[in-house]
């Protein structure tokens, strides 16, 4: 029996309807965190989550090891990142949807790492556990027990670029930087998080919450589409380089852009915590241009 594919987002009825029809077709990862308080992901997660999911902790399962100058959330080593996945439970054939209560903003994280590793049956639970709750459907506290699988990557269906690449397009102006962070942190005012407020200079701001309606799912892919042109303006989406306080919501930007139909931009990993960790480094301040 043959089942939906999904690629970017899935709305709550439809996953309920997988789930159904068939549970062992869909592997669910709960991303709930919260950069202040790094186990609250983990107690909500063990009060109540989606039945069967498992639990993704962004700092031990979705990064690789800090070095100080490589970012808060640096990229793990893929084929590291693969075997985990396999050891989690994961294999190439299931349909993989990641979830969070903030958004997608974590979410999209492990979409994107999913991507990276060329798995593209990956996708965001559009709206989180509240479109989940809102539509009458019941949360667990069970804990699935796990078994090893084989998992492997594959060519990547996502870009990224260093910092070396951001540093030459100072000069050359060959990507079009795009930072996700609000707006506030973007101009330089209250950094609490990195070393110093700012922003890459030439980068554009995007924060990520613009990608969302009110009641916290994704716009249409029209309206994402129509604003995301205001922000490249006449350059492609290929050119696009997405960043963000730590490679975390620009990941965001890049589903919303994956939603909208603009394929090809990059993520750079470090993005700032990892620029601004190096003081010879030039920062930018102010609104966007």
């Amino acid at each position: 029996m043959s089942h939906s594919h999904f690629t970017t987002l899935i709305s709550a009825s439809n996953l309920a309807e997988r789930l159904a029809a068939a549970p062992d077709s869909v592997y669910l990862a709960d991303c709930r965190f919260d950069l202040a308080d790094t186990a609250a992901g983990e107690r909500a997660f063990a009060a109540g989550h989606l039945p069967g999911a498992r639990y993704f902790h962004l700092d031990t399962d979705l990064s690789g090891p800090k070095s100080g100058k490589n970012g808060r959330h640096p990229l793990p080593d893929r084929h590291a990142l693969a075997r985990h996945f396999g050891d989690r439970g994961m294999t190439n054939d299931v349909q993989i949807v990641a979830y969070d209560a903030h958004g997608g903003m974590y979410a999209a994280r492990l979409w994107w790492l999913l991507r990276w590793l060329g798995h593209d049956s990956a996708a965001v639970l559009d709206g989180g556990l509240d479109a989940w709750t809102r539509a009458g459907l019941a949360l667990s506290t069970d804990v699935p027990a796990e078994t090893a699988r084989a998992f492997s990557h594959r060519a990547p269906l996502a870009v990224t670029i260093d910092v070396t690449g951001i540093e030459r397009n100072l000069s050359t102006h060959e990507h079009l930087v795009v930072d996700a962070r609000a707006a506030d942190r973007y101009r330089g005012e209250n950094e609490t998080i990195d070393r110093v407020g700012g922003h890459i200079p030439g980068a554009r701001n995007r924060p990520f919450k613009d990608n969302l309606q009110s009641d916290g799912r994704f716009k249409p892919a029209h309206t994402l589409r129509d604003e995301f042109h205001d922000v490249l303006g006449t350059g492609s989406p290929e050119r696009a380089v997405m960043q963000c306080g730590s490679g975390v919501t620009a990941c965001h930007n890049l589903l919303a852009m994956e939603v909208a139909g603009l394929h090809g931009a990059a993520l750079y990993g470090g993005s700032w915590s990892e620029w601004s960790a190096e003081t010879t480094r030039p920062v930018a301040t102010g609104p966007n241009p």
